[in-house]
């Protein structure tokens, strides 16, 4: 048994991560991050959740390139294949859930 308070946990850099569970090879991770990730695509789907800040997400898809802000408490859902990139605006905690070992 864990518990997290996620508003209190920070890392060394940006996009540090603490594991929360891993699954059957499914991972649950805690995000800290002050900087923007990469631009990636993810080994299988992901499921991306904002804990503590704001983040805007910014993905491809068929029309072209787009933009979300999403808030505490919001979710993003990263279907296969979805090119995307996370950009933090000040600090910003975020629980991912992902294939372990996906990019």
């Amino acid at each position: 048994m864990k518990i997290i308070r996620s508003k209190d946990f920070t890392a060394t850099r940006a996009w540090g991560a603490m594991t929360v569970a891993n699954m059957q090879g499914i991972t649950t991770r805690l995000h800290w991050t002050d900087k923007p990730y990469k631009w990636h695509i993810n080994e299988g789907e992901e499921v991306f959740a904002v804990l503590d800040g704001r983040v805007e997400m910014r993905y491809r898809d068929n029309c072209g390139q787009c933009s979300v802000m999403l808030e505490t408490g919001d979710i993003f859902f990263a279907s296969v294949g979805t090119e995307h990139v996370a950009s933090p605006v000040g600090e910003a905690r975020v629980l991912v859930v992902e294939v372990e070992g996906s990019d």
